[in-house]
């Protein structure tokens, strides 16, 4: 019998599935339970047109984040901030002080998403990556220099 899975079950598959299953084994546990419905070509249909509206979102969505990638990755951000004369700065350059600075110059991004191993503590041009969607990646032109 052909079920479309509900939630994700064991063995069988993961929700959104449709699978060939036991006559007993869909009538006595699946559908009972609420872990399937009976997989009818009506239904099989509305959840291939569900995937293609899902692919669809994916996809702007990929491209949204490749096309503010290039826009970011055309900029150059610069931070003025207190340091001594050997180029050390007084404190550091955190995750939320870069997403600010690029606040400022009008996109959005997530504190969390930019990957910065260690605080910047030196004046200079730093290079970031900052994680967009999935894998789409951007790197920010950072240039750090003394007040």
């Amino acid at each position: 019998m052909k079920v479309i899975l509900t939630q994700d079950v064991k063995k069988h598959g993961n929700k959104g599935d449709v699978v060939e299953v036991a006559d007993g084994y869909a009538r006595n546990y699946l559908l009972p339970r609420g872990l399937a419905e009976a997989a009818t070509s009506g239904k099989v249909k509305q959840l291939k047109q569900k995937e293609k509206r899902k692919k669809r979102k994916e996809n702007n969505k990929v491209q949204a984040a490749e096309s503010l990638a290039d826009k970011l990755e055309s900029e150059k951000f610069t931070l003025k901030v207190k340091a001594g004369d050997s180029g050390r700065l007084f404190g550091s350059v955190t995750t939320k002080d870069i997403a600010d600075k690029v606040a400022e110059a009008g996109y959005e991004i997530d504190k969390r998403k930019i990957d910065l191993d260690d605080h910047i503590k030196s004046l200079g041009m730093h290079k970031i990556d900052v994680k967009l969607y999935g894998k789409v990646f951007a790197t920010l032109n950072i240039e750090v220099i003394a007040e």
